[in-house]
């Protein structure tokens, strides 16, 4: 009867291990918030920035208005929000964009949270 119980707690071990690594590679912190997101993973980069903040002006994005403060990790309204397709150029992501109290930020768009304020 040992047996079979060890090789369960193996099994268990064995598969949660990996995700444990993996959720270990995804914590940084920005301005004292967890962003829940490691450098260089589906953000716009330094670098990229200024481009993508003029894309978005030529895109002619609208901006919402929101009274909490926009910051990584908010929370954006389930209505009245319009999120965007990153163009491929600016890097392959998962996250959308959108423009809210006059900043550029990428959001997951399962959550609608914020995961980077482009300023």
């Amino acid at each position: 009867m040992r047996n079979p119980l060890l090789a369960a707690a193996l099994l268990a071990t064995a598969t949660a291990m990996p995700l444990a690594a993996q959720a270990q590679q995804r914590i940084i912190v920005e301005e004292g918030v967890t962003t829940g997101l490691a450098p260089g993973v589906g953000i716009i980069t330094e670098e990229e920035r200024p481009r993508f903040r003029q894309y978005i002006v030529e895109e002619r994005v609208p901006s919402y208005a929101i009274e909490s403060p926009v910051r990584v990790g908010t929370i954006l309204p389930e209505s009245g929000v319009t999120y965007y397709d990153v163009p491929q150029q600016y890097g392959a992501t998962s996250y959308r964009y959108t423009v809210v109290n006059d900043r550029p930020i990428l959001v997951e768009p399962r959550t609608r949270r914020v995961m980077q304020v482009i300023d």
